[in-house]
């Protein structure tokens, strides 16, 4: 037959059989079936892993300074060391400190020693003195008025002149008024000196309490300790070297200044609140740690040139943080990279 057909013969030789043709056309659309499932994994694989967003581990250090210099006489903790609120961290030389103290205190009991002797006023043997140089006068006041009266019958009987009688007068005079001066020396003596003293004196004594406090705080300056519970992150200098004033000597990390930073695009911008749940993933650990949303940036990371278009929106990012208790926050560590899921 095929002897009978030579177009067939043609045409198996040129184009190949119909059968061969089937298992090419089959091959293919095997092929276009294999992309087709392999391209919808992986957008399904895609679609759950754009949830996520990457970011980092920050923490927040306190770094605890002394406001004066000196050389650090004494390191008491250690890198990786964790300390309660009021462990001493270190202590600088403080023999300065120590004798500027030692004097303002002697200035303050010299300050107040001058104020009481001021209030107290005359010695009681002073006094003493007085009181008994008033009875001498009383005693001679009383001797004048007596001569005073019988000179005065005298003249009346005129026996002597006016003139004596008024020698006389002036003599019981002087003596009534010396009585009364020494009444007054006693008064003053008792009440001691003047108000306008004991101010001053008062005033005085209180600025050397304030320079006594300000020694006080100096000394308690060269010995630090932890304001929070924290761990400690670095040691800056060791014992031996001096330290300049303000200068940080211990970094601490308290466990709520750790945080997570990571960065939303612009489309998921607005579906993320303040206060939301999130879940922090970190490579090597199963379980996922749960966060809250505690600030979200209203700056962009990333500003077009010129102008907001739709293509440069999908560029935009968004800083938001994640905080968590102090617990779940100490199995974290700064610089580690994670990915974070928002609202779960």
């Amino acid at each position: 037959m095929i002897g009978s057909r030579p177009d067939l013969i043609a045409f198996d030789f040129r184009r190949g059989s119909p059968i061969r043709r089937f298992r090419k056309a089959s091959v293919k659309r095997c092929f276009l079936a294999f992309c087709a499932l392999a391209f919808c994994n992986l957008v399904g694989c895609t679609r759950t892993e754009s949830d996520r967003v990457q970011g980092y581990v920050e923490g927040e250090y306190v770094y605890i300074a002394s406001p004066l210099s000196g050389t650090l006489e004494t390191l008491y903790v250690q890198r990786g060391r964790q300390v309660k609120a009021g462990d001493v961290l270190f202590s600088l030389d403080s023999a300065p400190e120590k004798s500027a103290m030692d004097k303002a205190e002697r200035r303050v009991w010299q300050a107040g020693a001058s104020l009481e002797d001021l209030k107290k006023g005359k010695r009681p043997t002073e006094i003493q003195s007085l009181k008994e140089q008033l009875k001498q006068a009383r005693a001679a006041m009383a001797l004048s008025e007596k001569e005073f009266s019988r000179r005065g019958r005298l003249v009346a009987a005129n026996a002597i002149s006016t003139e004596t009688l008024d020698q006389v007068r002036s003599e019981n005079d002087q003596n009534r008024h010396r009585v009364s001066q020494l009444e007054a020396d006693i008064k003053t003596a008792e009440l001691g000196s003047r108000s306008d003293q004991i101010s001053a004196a008062e005033a005085a004594m209180r600025a050397q309490e304030a320079v006594l406090a300000k020694a006080q705080w100096e000394l308690s300056q060269k010995r630090r300790s932890a304001p929070q519970d924290a761990l400690v992150f670095d040691t800056l200098y060791r014992e031996g070297e001096w330290v300049a004033a303000g200068r940080p000597v211990v970094a601490l990390l308290p466990p709520q200044n750790i945080k997570v930073r990571s960065f939303v695009p612009e489309t998921r911008h607005g579906s993320i609140q303040a206060g939301d749940n999130a879940r922090v993933i970190v490579d090597g650990i199963s379980q996922p740690f749960e966060g809250k949303v505690s600030f979200i940036s209203p700056r962009t990371e990333y500003t077009p040139p010129v102008i907001y278009s739709r293509e440069a929106r999908s560029k935009l990012v968004f800083m938001v943080e994640v905080v968590f208790d102090p617990k779940t926050a100490e199995k974290l560590h700064p610089g580690q990279p994670v990915d974070v899921e928002f609202g779960l």
